[in-house]
């Protein structure tokens, strides 16, 4: 694998030995002298190929963990990156001061405020692992996910049953805000869309350009095309005191301040990764109170 370019081979291979064997990795050092049988040969050299033809470790699994939930992911849906597990502990971290004010009927929950449980949408949900590590994280939340592809919610609805939080999550067919219903008021909109400019997705790592959907990549020409629907449409679906929290791209910080604060939102902080890049920009609308 390392002749074909892969990062990390050595642990690359004993990762797919250990799926293989059907054994936590390092349970691998506990059975060094174990032989393979001939089946258990037979696939981990067909799990090699794959992998040394690029195609996603999670991909031959069939499976990633997020937030140390096991989340079931395919071609039809991207794979959940490290970073995206930041934005989603800000997210329940917000969500459970939420529903701590809301039962201690601290804020104003707008309309329809006799409900005391706080309501977030995760924007473009993929594979649903957003909103399922919310639900999972703020058991008193509940989670509308939406998505324009039919596969991808699927996925998420089969992620969602193996953590057992099916009936707190709403999936909805929508190509963006689309489809919203104008009566559902948010506390939190969270997401990572598709922010990779189009002429850059030709240069990205085999394993991203070839194996994750093209429509979970790309944001337009400037890769910016997503957020400028969230910065025109989203803060009519917000209750007051409610946050968006987004994930995005290298050197994206600049203009996305900008373009928020040309849509009367304030930017109240950006989180840099584990990396110390600029990750995760949140904002709420300047009509909302502090």
């Amino acid at each position: 694998m390392a002749r074909k370019g892969v990062d990390a081979p050595r642990l690359q291979a004993e990762l797919l030995l250990a799926h293989a064997l059907q054994l936590p990795r390092m349970q691998l050092y506990l059975n060094f002298e174990r032989s393979l049988t001939i089946s258990e040969q037979d696939l981990l050299r067909e799990m090699i190929r794959r992998r040394g033809e690029r195609e996603p470790l999670q991909h031959i699994v069939g499976s990633t963990s997020f937030c140390g939930l096991e989340i079931q992911v395919s071609r039809t849906v991207l794979v959940p990156r490290p970073e995206t597990e930041l934005l989603a502990e800000h997210g329940w971290i917000f969500l459970n001061q939420r529903a701590a004010s809301l039962a201690a009927g601290a804020t104003d929950n707008g309309p329809g405020g006799a409900n005391r449980e706080p309501l977030a949408l995760d924007f473009g949900t993929g594979s649903g692992c957003l909103a399922i590590a919310l639900a999972v994280k703020c058991p008193a939340a509940r989670l509308l996910a939406v998505d324009i592809e039919p596969e991808a919610l699927e996925t998420a609805r089969r992620n969602a049953a193996s953590h057992h939080v099916t009936n707190r999550i709403e999936f909805l067919l929508s190509d963006g805000l689309k489809n919203l219903p104008a009566n559902k008021h948010l506390d939190l909109i969270v997401t990572n869309p598709p922010y990779i400019p189009s002429g850059e997705i030709a240069g990205l790592q085999p394993e991203v350009r070839d194996h994750d959907p093209r429509r979970a990549l790309d944001g337009g020409a400037d890769g910016l095309d997503f957020y400028r629907e969230l910065a025109r449409e989203a803060q009519r679906f917000l209750k007051p005191g409610g946050n968006i929290m987004m994930e995005f791209g290298d050197g994206q910080e600049d203009r996305l301040q900008q373009l928020f604060a040309n849509e009367k939102w304030i930017v109240e902080q950006i989180v840099s990764d584990y990396t110390q890049r600029p990750r995760i920009l949140i904002a709420r609308p300047v009509a909302q109170p502090i």
